[in-house]
């Protein structure tokens, strides 16, 4: 498809007033994004005409990106030549009966340590393990014996512990749907084959994310009208403890919800939300926002660690960083 520019302007890239509205933290400098992001940065898009989508995971071995169109119900490979194609269909839901415009397919991947990408599948209620030869199986799909909701994104830590998180979305009625078994919304760990709750307390998990030294675990809540991230500290047991607000985006008068988030080598938070991809310093401080022509709902670096790729509702757009992501777990 052919490919144009969103032209951010210099300062504008920050989007000051905008910030200074839609968060509690104070904002810093007008110029504070330009220690991360170029004056003259632009969001280019590189693909569209999808329906939803999600979980961009890039692939070094290949050179590509992998991404998930939520309610198209595929998974989609994109190569740096511009082209496109279907690595999964269907992605994230097997079955045939899911109402029009559901939110059934594949959401967040990451990279596992044999080579084979891990896949929420929110339809299928189940975390899937995709092959390099392109067998999908069962990773993860029940607590305590009954169904997860629909698994939504994932991270893995050094020591080999995923950390999941498993909100209502996929399921047809969300928190009323009689197919709903688990009693509330919440932040998993798998370790050494065995499943435990970390978080119970955020309404509605959503995206995920660790600080560069697995300190800190930050998580996005989607509620409309507590639009916030959280953080919590890491004990050395892999539990978590002392949850408190780090970012609050109610009052943004922008739509979209706290969605994705990854964070860079340095600790900064790069969170999809109302209105763009909210950059933020590992104290909290609101850096600015790279606006898209899109709601977003996700990003990854990607290519040499300095593209972050976003993925933005019907569209696919990236723009390039100063400081390089913080490198995955595996690759």
């Amino acid at each position: 498809m052919g490919m144009y520019k969103v032209v951010i302007i210099a300062t504008a890239l920050a989007v000051v007033a905008a910030c200074s509205r839609a968060t509690e933290p104070t904002p810093a400098a007008a110029n504070a994004l330009d220690a991360v992001i170029a004056a003259d940065a632009a969001v280019e898009k590189i693909a569209g005409g999808y329906k939803f989508l999600e979980g961009p995971l890039w692939r070094p071995s290949s050179g590509t990106l992998w991404f998930s169109d939520l309610v198209g119900n595929v998974v989609y490979e994109w190569s740096t030549d511009g082209k496109t194609r279907e690595i999964l269909n269907p992605g994230g839901y097997d079955g045939k009966d899911a109402p029009p415009g559901a939110y059934i397919g594949p959401n967040g991947m990451v990279m596992g340590p044999d080579g084979a990408v891990l896949l929420t599948q929110h339809g299928n209620r189940r975390i899937a393990r995709v092959t390099p030869d392109g067998q999908v199986n069962t990773l993860v799909d029940r607590f305590e014996g009954k169904r997860l909701n629909s698994p939504n994104d994932l991270v893995y830590t050094p020591d080999g512990a995923l950390y999941f998180t498993d909100p209502p979305f996929g399921l047809p009625k969300a928190n009323d749907d009689p197919g709903k078994e688990q009693p509330f919304n919440g932040v998993y760990r798998l370790s050494g084959g065995t499943l435990q709750v970390v978080v119970r307390d955020i309404a509605l998990p959503n995206g995920i994310a660790f600080s560069p030294d697995y300190k800190t675990l930050y998580v996005a809540n989607s509620e409309a009208n507590r639009r916030l991230w959280m953080r919590y500290d890491v004990n050395a047991d892999g539990s978590v403890s002392n949850g408190r607000v780090f970012a609050d985006a109610t009052s943004s008068k922008d739509e979209g919800v706290p969605d994705g988030l990854k964070v860079d080598s340095t600790g900064n938070v790069y969170a999809a939300g109302p209105g763009g991809v909210w950059v933020f310093s590992a104290a909290g401080t609101l850096l600015g926002t790279i606006k898209t022509p899109e709601t977003p709902s996700n990003c990854a670096w990607g290519d040499d660690g300095r593209t972050l790729y976003i993925t933005a509702v019907t569209g696919l757009y990236k723009v390039r960083t100063k400081i390089p992501g913080m490198k995955a777990v595996y690759n």
